[in-house]
């Protein structure tokens, strides 16, 4: 379906895209990619148009996925329609006031907040406002301090989006996705949902096995250049006077070490908190980046969540591999030769820390 960004009104209740995939993905916007026929586009334009126009995906009822199309492009006897999630359309704003319309300068100020902030300031001027919320989730991380307050200021032209990316870029910042769905008067909500200390749970009622539900891997990846099992962390302080926590364990393998440098962490029992998750993830050999699933019972489609750790076991002729891995993004595919399908995009599970603030 296709609406009118300024006006909200109805363009296409059915926009007849082919070979779609959809999704959302971690700390970004996630996008859409689609095809539609070059007779609909030239005889309809105000249906696809580039920066004005919200497109929604809906199936039974629910909408899976909301998002501005920002390109349209022909190709063969096709024209192509890109889009992205609701935060890409702070990548197009820039602060032209400072300090977020007065809103700012920031000591230690959550940055929740802030990203909230973010979105009031560029959805406050007219023709501006796209209708998006931001959850009211609060975190513990703090950017700013008295000596160096977070600023926006007009001289540097900030862009929006960028402001955003930065304030979930730290260890121990809050996550971010992009969502949608339909409000109790059937509209849409278009929303940036927030995460403390993180989005997604550790899920034990789904997993994807090759044989059952993977039917298509990235080869697993064996590498020591980030396997350690020393981690030392070092917080505030110089010298003799620096905070320091060390994690080691021995597993008769060849001891290697890593170190993580926490400058605004004061506290030694978070430090050692740190080094301990640090210290665990680090001691895993083999990664998976990226898995191909089918819909099915051990993992139905749309099951899981942006965030959430699943049980992901890998068998072919070069491995037999087993282990927890974050979902960071996903694309769904409605029509393949195997039905409903989903790319996942993997990191290692604790890859980021979610230490509580010092």
């Amino acid at each position: 379906m296709t609406q009118n960004a300024l006006t909200g009104e109805w363009l296409s209740p059915h926009l007849p895209l082919t070979g779609v995939e959809f999704g959302p993905e971690l700390n970004g916007p996630g996008q859409l990619r689609g095809a539609l026929s070059p007779r609909l586009v030239w005889s309809h334009p105000e249906l696809t148009d580039p920066g004005n126009t919200l497109l929604y995906v809906e199936r039974n009822g629910l909408l899976r996925w909301g998002g501005i199309i920002w390109q349209t492009e022909p190709e063969g006897n096709e024209m192509k329609i890109e889009a992205a999630g609701w935060s890409s359309y702070f990548h197009h704003r820039h602060d032209l006031d400072g300090e977020l319309g007065g809103r700012g300068p920031y000591v230690r100020a959550d940055p929740c907040k802030v990203i909230r902030d973010i979105a009031a300031y560029a959805q406050s001027v007219p023709d501006g406002d796209l209708g998006v919320s931001v959850d009211n989730t609060t975190s513990k991380a703090t950017v700013g301090t008295p000596a160096e307050p977070w600023h926006s200021r007009w001289w540097e032209n900030p862009v929006l989006g960028d402001l955003l990316d930065d304030l979930v870029k730290d260890p121990n910042s809050p996550d971010y996705t992009c969502g949608t769905w339909w409000d109790h008067n059937h509209q849409p909500v278009r929303r940036i949902r927030l995460g403390y200390p993180r989005l997604g749970a550790r899920r034990t009622d789904i997993a994807f096995g090759s044989g059952i539900n993977i039917i298509d891997s990235t080869p697993v990846t064996y590498s020591a250049d980030e396997y350690a099992q020393v981690v030392i962390a070092t917080g505030t302080g110089e010298g003799r006077a620096q905070q320091r926590a060390i994690e080691a364990v021995r597993n008769r393998r060849l001891r290697l070490e890593h170190l993580i440098e926490l400058p605004d962490v004061r506290g030694r029992d978070v430090l050692a908190q740190r080094a301990k998750a640090e210290r665990a993830w680090r001691q895993n050999l083999g990664q998976v980046e990226e898995i191909t699933v089918r819909d099915h019972p051990s993992a139905p489609i749309g099951s899981w969540q942006i965030g959430d750790d699943v049980q992901v076991s890998v068998r072919d002729q070069w491995t037999n591999w087993s282990g927890w891995c974050r979902i960071t993004g996903y694309t769904i595919r409605p029509d393949t030769s195997q039905g409903e399908t989903a790319t996942i995009q993997l990191e290692p599970a604790g890859a980021h820390q979610y230490a509580t603030a010092a």
